[in-house]
């Protein structure tokens, strides 16, 4: 199917906060998402770019078909791809928009806060 990616094998996808003006621009309608970005490893990183822009060329929606940690199939729209080259391989970088009831973010506790709560 040409109107989505799915992620076959591996873990389920990490997703970032996405804090870039343009993603958070893009989030027009009566619904609200988070947009988000994942980082891919794929070996046709250049076709799954090019399928993103058909759809879009063509006016319609392109999904990332993925099971979460919990084994369920999930399904989020893809607002930006890019392709990546890398010494390892293709690295698929899409922007997607999460459904902002299902978000949770994790916060790393080794901030630079702790620096200056323990001065040298």
């Amino acid at each position: 199917m040409d109107d989505r990616i799915t992620i076959i094998e591996g873990p389920p996808p990490v997703f970032e906060h996405v804090n870039e003006n343009w993603a958070l621009g893009l989030n027009e309608g009566p619904n609200l998402f988070v947009p988000a970005l994942t980082r891919l490893r794929t070996f046709n990183g250049a076709e799954l770019v090019e399928r993103c822009y058909r759809a879009w060329h063509d006016h319609s929606s392109i999904h990332l078909h993925f099971r979460n940690e919990s084994g369920t199939e999930q399904t989020a729209p893809i607002l930006a791809a890019r392709n990546v080259q890398t010494l390892d391989g293709d690295v698929l970088l899409l922007w997607i928009y999460l459904d902002r009831d299902h978000v949770e973010y994790e916060v790393d506790s080794n901030d630079d806060d702790n620096a200056e709560d323990n001065p040298e």
